[in-house]
């Protein structure tokens, strides 16, 4: 039995193709779910050592073998992947670390994270990777009600940020008419969209707003356009109900739907119609574990902790125990389209362990801000400045009125008594002349660190 285990590895090693995505079992329990992870873990385990360096060596450190026994032993036993790990692999071993299961020449795609915390990582995927990260794009789209029929804007830079890379290939692969907009202005987008009747539209939450005010500007009614469905990701938005409210408000015959990954990892989550502040876990090509961040334990159900993911089915690229930095609260949900309890995320991502600043011992996370400022009615854009001196932090407010709103007087102060009630402290507002505050296209970056 023994020998003939080892010829099992060796030979899934050995492959030139990687391991099949899926598996003719029915899932119908939690348990069935775990023992269908702990497969494809034990496929992809078998597979790293000895091809990828970077996780061979974490891998034999930690006395973890692709006969792992369960996936509790792997939480275990496997110690976590940190980004500061990866930037360091690629700066001693430019330009892609040794975070590679083939070589170079498998490759067929490359992306790159936006750097907002670190330096930009560098990441590649075959052609089997990439169909993979396609495939929960489908999925996405499904469980929104899209198909065939539809027609997909894409208002997105197209550049080496992963963006909506994969959900143009998933349109594609539905069959839907696709109209890329990466190298117009916002107004030959919104013309593009209106001429050939878009049904969806993907891009940021911020943008979706920021082509409202365009549309104003140039005399085209939301309201006359054949789009139903917006999917949005890059940054909060889509789970946040008082945003979610005003982007179906500007366009009162869409949909909002969030969506969620990362350029280290693909897309995790997507949202349905029936839970609109959920992000469901696409777990049988991810293990997700939620922990506290300082103590690295994990936190009950229900609970906001950081999390972690493994990528199950990313070969190429993988990441075993990644530290996403994102912080959550884990539930488990129903979903009648993948047949058993599965893992949901309430309210979407939080915010970021490293966003989080305390204010006279008031833990505030961006996403809390951003809830208060969109339910004040009034406002366009903003800004929060983070100011630190002698260990205090302080946090000042820059509001941009809307351009619908003539009388402005009130507006400061309205939102600073919001902001009291809610968080139970003091933030300064001042309102700037409509025009002052950047507008962004993809992440937007309101936090702005103040030099003390």
């Amino acid at each position: 039995p023994n020998r003939r285990k080892w010829q099992t590895l060796q030979s899934w090693r050995n492959r030139t193709t990687r391991p099949p995505t899926e598996m003719s079992q029915t899932i119908t329990t939690r348990c069935d779910l775990e023992a269908y992870q702990l497969v494809k873990l034990r496929q992809l385990l078998a597979i790293l050592v000895p091809g990828n360096a970077f996780y061979t060596h974490k891998l034999n450190g930690a006395g973890v073998t692709a006969d792992i026994s369960s996936i509790r032993a792997f939480a275990e036993q496997m110690p976590f992947t940190l980004k500061q790990e990866l930037v360091d692999d690629q700066a001693a071993h430019p330009p892609y670390g040794t975070n590679l299961t083939y070589p170079p020449s498998r490759y067929t795609k490359l992306h790159q994270t936006s750097g907002t915390t670190h330096q930009p990582l560098r990441w590649l995927d075959t052609l089997e990777d990439w169909n993979w990260m396609v495939d929960h794009w489908v999925q996405a789209y499904r469980a929104a009600g899209i198909d065939a029929s539809d027609r997909i804007a894409f208002a997105f830079s197209f550049g080496p940020f992963l963006g909506f890379w994969t959900a143009f290939d998933a349109a594609e692969k539905i069959g839907c008419l696709t109209l890329p907009g990466g190298g117009l202005t916002s107004i030959a987008r919104l013309h593009m969209m209106a001429d050939n009747g878009a049904t969806v539209l993907c891009c940021t939450p911020t943008y979706a707003m920021r082509l409202i005010e365009i549309a104003k500007d140039q005399a085209i009614a939301p309201s006359q356009m054949a789009l139903k469905a917006i999917f949005v990701a890059g940054e909060p938005g889509g789970c946040l109900p008082a945003f979610r409210a005003r982007m179906e408000s500007a366009w009162p015959n869409a949909h909002v739907f969030d969506q969620h990954g990362m350029t280290e990892v693909g897309p995790v989550t997507y949202q349905t119609p029936e839970r609109p502040d959920t992000l469901t876990v696409m777990e049988r090509s991810y293990l997700a574990e939620v922990i506290d961040s300082e103590s690295r334990d994990p936190v009950p159900r229900g609970q906001i902790g950081e999390l972690v993911l493994t990528t199950l089915g990313r070969v190429g690229s993988p990441l075993l125990r990644y530290r996403t930095g994102d912080l959550v609260r884990a539930v488990e949900i129903d979903d009648t389209r993948v047949g058993y309890p599965c893992l949901g995320l309430e309210g979407g991502i939080i915010g970021r362990n490293d966003d989080m600043v305390c204010v006279r011992g008031m833990n505030i996370y961006p996403t809390a801000i951003d809830q208060i400022v969109r339910s004040c009615n009034g406002i366009g854009e903003y800004r929060v400045e983070v100011q630190s001196s002698r260990s205090m932090t302080e946090l000042n407010i820059l509001i941009e009125p809307d351009r619908d709103r003539s009388d402005v007087i009130d507006l400061g102060p309205r939102l600073e008594n919001e902001l009291r009630a809610a968080l139970a402290i003091r933030i300064p507002v001042r309102v700037v002349a409509r025009g002052s505050l950047p507008q962004f296209e993809m992440k937007a970056k309101r936090w702005i660190k103040m030099d003390e």
